[in-house]
């Protein structure tokens, strides 16, 4: 009984991990473009939060705050199913950007755009205005 139940995990474990292989090797296809960006939007998060774990300028709280939105990704648990088309993966990625903005606010943005391996101006994008701390005016 536990045998089987491992052996089929094991099978929707395998088939779970081909489908993402068939989906990465589609989205590498696709033309430069919107779609090329959105495709590779969740991989460079991905990346972007393994990356910014790793960094000691990262402080703590912003850390927390990546690894919790990559641990969300990770995990088959979502509140919109993935496979509805378009907004299946919505929730990932207002998540992911609301973990970006976070660490954005927090950690210089030579920090963010180091550790993001996709197109700059999607994560400019995502960011929004720099919010440059004024110097205190001298007398």
């Amino acid at each position: 009984m536990v045998r089987d139940w491992l052996v089929g995990l094991g099978v929707a474990v395998a088939c779970l991990v081909a489908s993402w292989g068939l989906l990465v090797l589609l989205a590498r296809r696709l033309p430069p473009g919107v779609l090329r960006d959105l495709a590779a939007f969740i991989p460079d998060c991905l990346t972007t939060v393994r990356r910014l774990r790793a960094d000691e300028r990262v402080p703590r709280r912003a850390k927390v705050a990546v690894v919790l939105a990559g641990l969300w990704v990770a995990s088959p648990i979502d509140l919109i199913p993935e496979f509805l088309p378009v907004i299946g993966p919505l929730d990932d990625i207002v998540v992911v950007a609301l973990a970006l903005r976070y660490a954005g606010r927090q950690v210089p943005r030579e920090v963010l755009l180091a550790a993001w391996p996709g197109e700059p101006r999607l994560l400019l994008r995502l960011l929004g205005p720099a919010h440059g701390r004024a110097a205190a005016p001298t007398r």
